[in-house]
């Protein structure tokens, strides 16, 4: 399967283009005492912690890979953007830093911590009832207003974006085995493995999946980018109805395999990082633990472990209502 994955040189590249401009953020070793017994036995486990990114996820990487593509009458025309919150944030913080106009189309259930967040960077935010017309709006608005679309994940600038936390991964951990990684969209995890199987051949690489929007899963049987009828999971961040194409296809070239887990799961652990590691995040911000402790906690046992702390957008109250 033909994925036309960028090459090492052009991750590199991006990384370099990106230094400055984003965090390089830190690789957190998981040896705490309140932490170290939970983990598999015998592993040396380290999170990298892309929630402390700019707008608190990872997708600010390549959001600015992409409006540096852009000519300059795409730039004057201005940008557009469909999102639950964590892409419509980096949209709308980058277009910022780089003075261009964006509008975002969000869910009126989104997080209103996420809507006040993208007003707040000046983007223009429209609120649709669910996902099927959000994205008919955002093609709408591209086509009337001759806007530039931002994927938040099928794009090679994406890819690349999260590339550079691949490369960083990797360069602070050599002696990686394993990476762990969520699956949304599939943007983080095919950046993610492409740059860590490039460079490290031998790294098996797993991507976590909510059941309920369970598309990379699917595809993967499929063999083929396909499609859900419906979503319904707490990771609001990781509920794509839809793997496409293009990542998939680098997606399918680089990871092993996919694995899925409850929203139950995603709660215990949103507890379990709360109590043992103090963090306060989202629910797809605990996918890559909730599967290394969980469906994948047998396969990993002394293996060198890499997990990704993705994004920490959520309102005090909506979290109290999850864990509750």
């Amino acid at each position: 399967m033909l994925s036309k994955c960028p090459d090492i040189k052009q991750m590199q590249k991006a990384k370099k283009s990106l230094s400055g401009r984003i965090v390089s953020t830190p690789v957190l070793e998981l040896t705490g005492s309140k932490i170290f017994p939970l983990l598999p036995k015998g592993s040396n486990v380290r999170m990298k912690m892309e929630l402390f990114q700019h707008t608190g996820s990872f997708k600010s990487r390549g959001v600015l890979l992409a409006l540096d593509k852009l000519s300059i009458n795409q730039k004057k025309n201005g940008v557009v953007a469909v999102s639950a919150g964590n892409h419509a944030l980096a949209v709308s913080w980058a277009s910022k830093c780089c003075g261009v106009n964006a509008k975002v189309v969000m869910l009126e259930t989104s997080d209103p911590l996420r809507i006040q967040g993208c007003k707040d960077h000046g983007a223009e935010v429209i609120l649709c009832k669910d996902v099927k017309n959000a994205f008919e709006l955002m093609d709408q608005i591209a086509l009337s207003e001759n806007r530039t679309i931002l994927q938040p994940f099928d794009s090679e600038s994406m890819v690349l974006g999260s590339a550079s936390c691949g490369l960083e991964i990797i360069e602070n951990f050599p002696e990686l085995d394993i990476a762990i990684v969520p699956v949304g969209g599939g943007g983080l995890i095919a950046g993610i493995a492409s740059a860590i199987k490039k460079t490290k051949p031998s790294t098996i690489i797993y991507g976590v999946e909510p059941e309920g929007a369970d598309s990379m899963y699917r595809s993967f049987q499929k063999e083929k980018a396909i499609k859900l009828e419906k979503v319904e999971t707490i990771a609001d961040s990781l509920g794509s109805p839809m793997a496409m194409d293009y990542s998939f296809g680098v997606v399918h070239e680089f990871v092993d395999a996919i694995v899925r887990v409850k929203d139950d799961e995603l709660k215990s652990t949103l507890n379990l990082m709360r109590d043992q590691l103090n963090l306060i995040v989202e629910p797809a911000c605990a996918a890559s633990l909730a599967g290394l402790l969980g469906p994948l906690k047998e396969l990993v046992v002394g293996k060198a472990i890499s997990i990704i702390a993705c994004g920490s957008n959520i309102s005090f109250n909506r979290y109290v209502k999850l864990v509750e």
